[in-house]
Order: structure tokens, then C-alpha cells, then sequence
């Protein structure tokens, strides 16, 4: 969560229109581009089909409201059968346009949210996203499943107001100028005061307290659902209280933005419906005199005063809509923000030209590699260089925070801050396996075949891996190979590092990489797995302060903690004891 998110009080320019078209271009440009510009053709047809009928209600009102003011029975009942008429007409026509509409909304956010998951997903942008500690975008969970929805809805939405004010405005003009052209000055004059003073003074304000209100109702969610997703250890170090304070503050940050959104939007409010309940007697004003004097009709009078409405409506479109409008802004600001944040990580954005190079060959290789913290605030290694072939197993220790985890994360090419060369064999060759396993919430299956579910094995070979790790009876005990579990809940620390080291087994990888992946197992159950692993043909590369798995590793990397680091053979090694550094 950022609490220093850029553009937390977005100007009202044309800015914000850019970014708008920037969000919206690839859809209506791209492969879907047909059926989305035929459903919006559709809907203009279906929304000029409804000004129309408009004009044709506002016409026989002010027939049926003059037949009863002249006491004409058949005026009357004539145009009540024509009203009616057109309502037959009108009603589906009505129905029509919101589900094409709507459905159009739908097909948009399947897209855009398609669109920006396999961005979101690719170059590891999701991983490296929360790696930008200083400038990390908050709650992409949010702006993909909230923000897109309200985007792509939202959109068309305003897109049809615009398209049917700008319809009513032609449709309406002529009906009220024949009427009155007093009329028509006036409510130019009204309807360009209006529009500028609502923008003028509450634009700014506005827009940016929404932008920082959606990241407020995100980051309060999200610390809930970091509540729930972490409830055992909290319970364990009886943190309530901490946390009971931390969702309390979040809340409270909530709270005061919101309670100056709602300052604003009172005023806001007192102008619009001001502004709104003049217009249901100025028009009666100006043409009163008409009226009383016998000049101009009551129907006529009605007629007036719809079309006074309608266009009114649409020359205030800001006015009437302007708060949901700096929600909408908010939103496309976010969006553009996302998108913009996973541009620069799939052009190489933010990266120093000095930076960790990884390059396909067939075995492990590190050429004078230098690994930093991300910031480049300390140097985690310095100068290291080795090989690990098939068959020549490699240890890594040292004390804590001497950057053992964080080389690993260079080997896997998810750190990328130093310098040097990383050789490394692709794709399923090399396995990594954390210390805390990555278990979903689908059935067993899947969890043993993860992360090729589309590689299936034979029920017999799945229960075989299982026996293999010391997991004889668990498919039986949970219902089944296709029982579906949330298995980090279900499953003991140790037996999700089995689970783990099942798929590994079945991947067949010719290294697989460890991060302490044995720390929750007794000695008799890490010994077992990492000989399943060996017998397999897999190399390990681990990380571990357990003397005993000295037997399974040809040489042991030291790291000293200062940037130094040693390579010695396994055999008589001694955890704790550097030697001189190697070249």
C-alpha cells in the first residue's frame, strides 16, 4: 500500500481525457473492434429511437394537458390512444437499449480485464511490482476487479449521455425556438453560468478526494483480507490489539477523507438542486405573460417547459452529473497509473543500466556476479563466480541477512539489481522451491500437478509421488485426489513441503533450487526427500544450516556477510567456518 501514489490531486484538464483515450484505445482498435463498433452503432440507432419518442411524448402531453384545458372530450381520448400507441412501441425499445448497452459494458471489461491480467502476469510484473518500494502501486487487485468494472461501465454510460444530450439539444431546439426565442437566450445564459461555476469550484477539490478515497476503501479492504489471510500467527503472537490499531487507523484515514467528500459534495448539492428547482419555475416565468393574456396555449405552455428541460439537461451535463463524473475521473486515473507502472516494467523502466544479466546455456553459471538490495543501498555479494554442473550439488550459508535468499532470487531472475552474468537452463529444467510453498484452493490433483494442471498423470503414479514423500493416506483422509481444500489451512507446515517436494519429483527438473524447503521437516523426513530428489537425477541447490544435508551437495557457498564469500568442498565442511575468498 502507497501511501504517496502519484497524482493524488489530478488537475481537471484535458489530461485526464488522454488518459481516458490512452485506457480505451486498444479495445476499440484492436481484435475485437468490429462487434464492439457495430453493438455501439446499434445503441445510437436504439438511443436516437428514444429522443425521438421523446419528442413524440413531450408533443402529445401538451395535446391531451390543452384537450382538457378547452374541455375537447375527443382531443383528449385521441391523443391519449396515440400516447398509448407509442408507449407499445417505446417500452422495448427501451428495454433494447440498456441490454445492448449493457452488454457491450460486459464484453469491454471482459477484455480490458483480460488485457491487463496478462500484463499484470507477465515479466513477472506482479512480483516486480512489489519490489518498487519507494514508488509501488497500491491494491492492483482492486483496480483490475473494481476499477475496470467501473471503467468500461461508466464509459459507455457517459458516452450515451453525451451522444442523447447532444441528440435532445438538436431535437429540442427547434421545438423550443418556435415557441419562444426568449426562451432559448435565456437558458444559454443559465446553462454556461451553471457548467462554470460548478467547475470552478468544485472540480479540483472533488476529483482529487476521490482518487484518494478509492485508495482508502482499498487499503482498508486490503488489510482485512491480510487479517483473515494471516489469523493463525496473529493469534499465536496474540496481536489483536496491534492489528485491532491498524485497521482502526486505516479506517480513520477513511473516515476524514470521506467526511471532507461529503463538505464538498454538500455544497455541491446546494448549487445543483438550486440551480435544478429554479428550472421548474423560470420557464412559467418568462412566458407567463403569453399565457395569461390568451396568446399562447396551456399545451403549448407544457410543451414549453419539457423542451426547456430537456435542453437544460443537456447544456448542464457537468452540473447534474459532476460527482459521478470525479468518481469516474478517479477511476481512469488509477487505471492509466496501473497501465503506465506495468509499461515501464516491460520496457526495463526504473532498472540502472548496471544490472544482473541473465542469459540460457545448459548449466548453472555465475560470472562475477554482484547482488544489491533493490534501492542499491548495501551490497549483498560481491564478485561471485562458480559453476554448478548436473550432479555437483551446491550448499549456501552463512548468517542471517548476508543475502542468501536474495541470490536465489537473482538465480530465479526475479532480482535483477547488481551486475555480472547469470547463466541459467530454461523452462522446466529448474524447480524452485521456497520455504513456504504456494498452495491454492483447488482440488489435490491440481495441487500435486501445479503449475502444468494441462500435464495430467494416472491416478496410480499421483498416489505413488505421494507415498514417496511420507504422504501415504492423505488422498484418502481429505476424500480423494479431486477433493478440494484451501490446503494451506488444511495442511501441516511439513506436509506442504512434502507436497512441495512431490512436485518436484514429478517435474523431473534437473535442478531444483531450495530455500530452506526442509526447515518444517525431522531429520528422517528431510534425509528421505532429499534422496528421493538426488535418485531422481535432480541437483540440488540449497540453502540450510543443517549439517546433514552436507551428503547430498558437492560444495558449499559461504556467504560472510560483508560482500565476501568462499567455496568449499562438502566433505569435512564445518557450517560457521570461512576460509579465504575465493577468485
Amino acid at each position: 500500500m502507497n501511501r504517496n501514489a502519484p497524482h493524488a490531486h489530478p488537475p481537471v484538464d484535458r489530461r485526464l481525457w488522454w488518459r481516458f483515450v490512452a485506457m480505451a484505445r486498444p479495445y476499440w482498435s484492436g481484435a475485437e473492434r468490429t462487434r464492439a463498433i457495430g453493438l455501439l452503432a446499434l445503441l445510437i440507432v436504439l438511443l436516437l429511437g428514444q429522443t425521438s419518442f421523446n419528442v413524440l411524448f413531450n408533443q402529445q402531453s401538451g395535446e391531451f394537458t390543452s384537450a382538457l384545458a378547452a374541455g375537447d372530450a375527443e382531443r383528449f381520448w385521441r391523443a391519449i390512444r396515440q400516447f398509448s400507441l407509442l408507449l407499445l412501441v417505446a417500452v422495448p425499445l427501451w428495454a433494447c437499449y440498456y441490454f445492448v448497452r449493457d452488454t457491450l459494458g460486459l464484453r469491454w471489461r471482459r477484455w480490458l480485464t483480460a488485457h491487463l491480467l496478462g500484463r499484470y502476469l507477465g515479466h513477472r510484473a506482479f512480483y516486480r511490482l512489489t519490489q518498487q518500494s519507494g514508488a509501488a502501486i497500491d491494491n492492483p487487485d482492486q483496480r483490475i476487479a473494481e476499477d475496470v468494472n467501473s471503467f468500461t461501465g461508466q464509459s459507455l454510460y457517459f458516452l450515451m449521455v453525451l451522444l442523447g444530450a447532444l441528440i435532445e439539444l438538436v431535437a429540442f431546439t427547434g421545438v423550443l425556438w418556435s415557441i419562444s426565442r426568449l426562451l432559448v437566450a435565456f437558458l444559454i445564459v443559465y446553462a454556461v453560468a451553471g457548467t462554470w461555476i460548478t467547475i470552478a469550484v468544485f472540480g479540483r477539490p472533488l476529483i482529487g478526494l476521490n482518487f484518494r478515497q478509492l485508495r482508502r476503501e482499498a487499503d482498508f479492504r486490503f488489510g482485512l483480507v491480510r487479517l483473515r489471510e494471516h489469523a493463525e500467527p496473529i493469534a499465536f503472537h496474540e496481536g489483536e490489539r496491534e492489528e485491532l490499531g491498524r485497521l482502526r487507523g486505516l479506517f480513520a484515514s477513511l473516515y476524514g477523507n470521506a467526511r471532507q467528500v461529503l463538505r464538498w459534495q454538500f455544497g455541491l448539492n446546494l448549487f445543483q438542486y438550486g440551480h435544478s428547482f429554479l428550472t421548474m419555475a423560470l420557464p412559467s416565468i418568462i412566458i407567463a405573460d403569453q399565457v395569461l393574456s390568451g396568446e399562447m396555449e396551456v399545451g403549448r405552455a407544457i410543451q414549453a417547459a419539457g423542451a426547456f428541460s430537456a435542453i437544460l439537461g443537456a447544456l448542464t451535463l457537468i452540473v447534474q452529473h459532476f460527482e459521478s463524473l470525479s468518481r469516474f475521473g478517479a477511476g481512469v486515473n488509477r487505471l492509466h497509473e496501473f497501465s503506465r507502472a506495468l509499461d515501464r516494467l516491460e520496457a526495463g523502466g526504473g532498472r540502472s543500466d548496471s544490472r544482473i544479466e541473465t542469459l540460457p546455456g545448459r548449466d548453472f553459471a555465475l560470472e562475477h556476479v554482484a547482488v544489491m538490495t533493490p534501492q542499491r543501498e548495501h551490497l549483498l555479494i560481491r564478485d561471485l563466480s562458480l559453476t554448478i554442473s548436473d550432479g555437483h550439488g551446491l550448499l549456501i550459508e552463512g548468517p542471517s541477512g548476508c543475502g542468501k535468499s536474495s541470490l536465489l532470487r537473482a538465480i530465479a531472475g526475479l532480482w535483477t539489481t547488481g551486475s555480472g552474468r547469470i547463466v541459467r537452463p530454461d523452462g522446466d529444467e529448474v524447480m524452485f522451491l521456497p520455504q513456504h510453498p504456494y498452495l491454492g484452493t483447488g482440488t489435490l490433483r491440481d495441487e500435486l500437478l501445479y503449475p502444468h494442471p494441462e500435464r495430467p498423470l494416472p491416478d496410480e503414479e499421483l498416489r505413488a509421488l505421494l507415498r514417496e514423500v511420507n504422504l501415504p493416506d492423505l488422498a484418502d483422509r481429505v476424500g480423494g485426489l479431486d477433493a478440494v481444500r484451501d490446503w494451506a489451512k488444511v495442511l501441516s507446515t511439513g506436509e506442504q513441503q512434502r507436497l512441495a517436494f512431490a512436485r518436484a519429483l514429478r517435474s523431473r527438473a534437473r535442478f531444483v533450487i531450495l530455500d530452506e524447503a526442509s526447515s518444517a521437516l525431522d531429520a528422517a523426513n528431510e534425509a528421505l526427500l532429499y534422496a528421493r530428489l538426488v535418485a531422481a537425477g535432480s541437483t540440488p541447490v540449497s540453502i540450510s544450516h543443517r549439517p546433514a544435508l552436507l551428503a547430498y551437495h558437492q560444495q558449499v557457498l559461504r556467504l560472510h556477510g560483508d560482500g565476501g564469500w568462499s567455496l568449499h568442498p562438502a566433505r569435512g565442511h564445518r557450517f560457521g567456518e570461512g576460509g579465504a575468498e575465493a577468485a
